[in-house]
C-alpha cells in the first residue's frame, strides 16, 4: 500500500525544478490534444479517496497503462515537499520498489514553465499518469489553463490513464471543492471529469455535509465522495469501486425531488452517463409534470405496440395496412439492439416482407454530426411506416434524443403514417420511459432515462409482462406518478392506438393501469383512453 501523498520509480533526470525523462525507445503516437474531455472517456480516470491504497488501485493503474514498465508521470505538485532536494529521487525509487520501471516525476510552481514544450514532453509519451495528495490548490496554481492540462486530456484521449489521490482526486473535476469543512471552498480543477465534483476522505473526515453543499450550489452536477483506501476506477461510460470503503453518490434537490445519497460499496459498478443525466434533470422542470395526462396519438396517425417474443402474422398485416399497404416506405430503426452498425439483415424485415412490404430500408445512424443532415434525414422523413426493434431503450434516448432525428420520428404520425416496436421498440414510444437504466433492465425508474419519445402522452409501456411477472413494477410506477396510464404488453401481443381507441390484437393481454382502474384486454377487445376509475 502507498499513502497518498508519495510516490515513486527510476529513469529520470533533475534539471533545476523540472524533470525530463531520459532516453527510451518507446513511442507515442500522435494524438490531436482533445478540445475537452467527452462524456465518454477514451482511456481510464481513477480517483482515490486519499489514505493508504490498497495493492489493487495500483495494479489496475499499471494494467491500463499496458504493464509496469510503460511510461509513467507522477505529478507531486499539490505536496508543499515536491520542492525538497532529493524528494524527485526518492519518489522514482518508492515507485520502483514496486515494480514501475520507467517513471518521470513532473513538478513546477512556475506558469510559464508548465506551457514549454520541453517540460510537458514526458507526457507526449506517456501511458500513465498519477496526481499525489496535498493541496489541489497548489495543483490548479501551477497547471490550470497551460499546456499540462492539454496534455492530461490527450492522455486520456489516447487511450493512457491519469489518476490520483486526495488533492490528485479532487483536482479531477470541472467544478472543485479546494477546502472549506461544512461549507465548501469551490474553485475550478483540470475539468478530466465534466459535471462530477470529487471530495474524499469521505467518511473518515465527515465530509457529506461539505458535498451536499457544493452540490446545492451546482444542482445540475453530481458529487462523488470517495472514502480513504478506495477507489473509483473510470473507462467509457462506467466505473468501478475498488478498495475497502465506498464511494457516496450526492445527486441533489430539484425537479420535484428530494436529495439523494446512495452509497455504493466495492465491486459496484456505475454508469457514468446515467448520474450526469440524473444531476441534469433535477437541474429542469419536474417530470412527468403533475398536468401529464394521457393524450391521444398526435396528428391522425397510428401506433403500434407489441410486447415482444415472436409476433403472430395479423399483427404484421395490420402495420403494414396502417402505413398505407404493400409499395409504402417502411424504415427499421435497429439501433436499441447495438450502437454498432448491424452486420446483418435485421428478422423484422423479413417478417415485414412476408407480411406484404415491399419498400423497407433500415436506418442506422449514431454519428451526430450527420444526424443533423438532411440527406440522412430523408428517409425518415419520407416514410410512412417506422419500426424500432427490441433491445435496450437507452440507446435510442443516447443516440437521438436532442438531436432532429428525434423529430422525425414523431412527425410519422403526426402526418398520418404508423409507428410500430417490439419489446424495447414499444417501450420507448411513452411519454415516462421504463426500465431506461444502462446497467440492466430491472430498474423500472432510472433518473436520467425517464423521458420516452412520448408519441403516446401520458404514459409508461412495458413489455414481455405477464411472461417476466412483470405487473407489480408497472403498478408501482402508476403509484408513483398517478397522472400516468400504465400499458403491459404480453409477448406475441400488440396494442393498437389509433386517437384515443387502444384495439388488442395477438395471443395475449394488454394490462391498463390508471389511477383506480385496471382493465387486461385480449384479441379483438379494444376500449377508448384515457381510463376511468372503477366506481364499483
Amino acid at each position: 500500500m502507498r499513502a497518498d501523498g508519495r510516490a515513486a520509480n527510476s529513469a529520470a533526470v533533475a534539471l533545476g525544478r523540472w524533470l525530463v525523462l531520459a532516453s527510451t525507445t518507446w513511442v507515442a503516437a500522435q494524438v490531436a490534444v482533445p478540445a475537452e474531455p467527452g462524456a465518454t472517456i477514451a482511456g481510464c480516470v481513477i480517483a482515490a479517496g486519499g489514505g493508504a491504497l490498497p495493492d489493487e488501485v495500483f495494479a489496475e493503474l499499471a494494467a491500463r497503462a499496458g504493464g509496469r514498465d510503460a511510461p509513467l508521470v507522477i505529478i507531486p505538485t499539490a505536496s508543499q515537499d515536491a520542492d525538497a532536494d532529493g524528494e524527485a529521487e526518492r519518489t522514482v525509487r518508492e515507485w520502483g520498489a514496486d515494480g514501475f520501471g520507467d517513471v518521470t516525476v513532473l513538478h513546477t510552481r512556475d506558469r510559464s514553465i508548465a506551457d514549454r514544450e520541453d517540460f510537458v514532453a514526458p507526457l507526449l509519451r506517456a501511458r500513465a499518469v498519477w496526481i499525489s495528495g496535498g493541496d489541489q490548490s497548489r495543483l490548479t496554481a501551477a497547471y490550470r489553463g497551460t499546456r499540462v492540462q492539454r496534455e492530461l486530456w490527450a492522455v486520456v484521449a489516447r487511450g493512457g490513464v491519469v489518476g490520483g489521490s486526495s488533492a490528485g482526486a479532487a483536482i479531477l473535476s470541472e467544478t472543485m471543492i479546494a477546502g472549506g469543512r461544512r461549507e465548501p471552498e469551490l474553485g475550478l480543477g483540470l475539468g478530466l471529469l465534466p459535471r462530477f465534483v470529487v471530495d474524499q476522505h469521505f467518511t473518515q473526515r465527515g465530509r457529506l455535509p461539505r458535498l451536499q453543499r457544493a452540490i446545492a450550489l451546482h444542482p445540475a452536477l453530481c458529487g462523488l465522495g470517495l472514502d480513504e483506501g478506495t477507489a473509483l476506477v473510470m473507462s467509457g461510460r462506467q466505473a468501478a469501486v475498488l478498495g475497502r470503503g465506498s464511494v457516496q453518490v450526492v445527486l441533489g434537490a430539484g425537479a420535484g425531488r428530494e436529495e439523494a445519497v446512495v452509497s455504493h460499496p466495492a465491486g459496484a459498478t456505475l454508469d457514468l452517463e446515467q448520474l450526469r443525466r440524473a444531476a441534469r434533470a433535477r437541474g429542469g422542470e419536474a417530470f412527468p409534470g403533475e398536468a401529464t395526462r394521457f393524450a391521444p396519438v398526435i396528428g391522425g396517425g397510428t401506433l403500434l405496440l407489441a410486447g415482444g417474443g415472436a409476433l403472430p402474422d395479423a399483427i404484421l398485416a395490420r402495420f403494414v395496412a396502417a402505413a398505407g399497404g404493400p409499395d409504402a416506405p417502411i424504415v427499421v430503426v435497429p439501433t436499441a439492439e447495438s450502437f454498432a452498425a448491424p452486420r446483418r439483415e435485421p428478422a423484422i424485415v423479413a417478417a415485414l416482407r412476408r407480411a406484404g412490404a415491399q419498400a423497407i430500408a433500415v436506418w442506422h445512424e449514431t454519428d451526430p454530426a450527420r444526424l443533423a443532415d438532411p440527406t440522412v434525414l430523408a428517409p425518415l422523413r419520407g416514410a410512412r411506416g417506422l419500426w424500432f426493434t427490441g433491445g435496450r431503450q437507452w440507446r435510442l434516448v443516447d443516440a437521438y434524443e436532442g438531436t432532429p432525428a428525434w423529430d422525425a420520428f414523431r412527425d410519422v404520425v403526426a402526418r398520418g403514417g404508423v409507428i410500430g416496436g417490439s419489446s424495447a421498440g414499444a417501450t420507448i414510444q411513452g411519454e415516462y420511459l421504463v426500465r431506461g437504466h444502462p446497467l440492466g433492465n430491472a430498474v423500472m425508474m432510472a433518473e436520467g432515462y425517464e423521458r420516452g419519445l412520448g408519441v403516446l402522452a401520458g404514459t409508461a409501456v412495458d413489455q414481455h409482462f405477464t411472461q417476466r411477472r412483470r405487473h407489480d413494477d408497472l403498478a408501482a410506477v402508476v403509484a408513483r406518478f398517478p397522472q400516468l396510464h400504465g400499458l403491459g404488453l404480453d409477448e406475441g401481443t400488440a396494442a393498437i392506438v389509433a386517437g384515443d381507441r387502444l384495439e388488442v390484437v395477438g395471443r395475449g393481454g394488454v394490462t391498463v393501469l390508471a389511477r383506480g382502474a385496471e382493465r387486461v384486454l385480449r384479441d379483438g377487445e379494444s376500449l377508448r383512453l384515457p381510463l376511468e376509475p372503477d366506481r364499483r
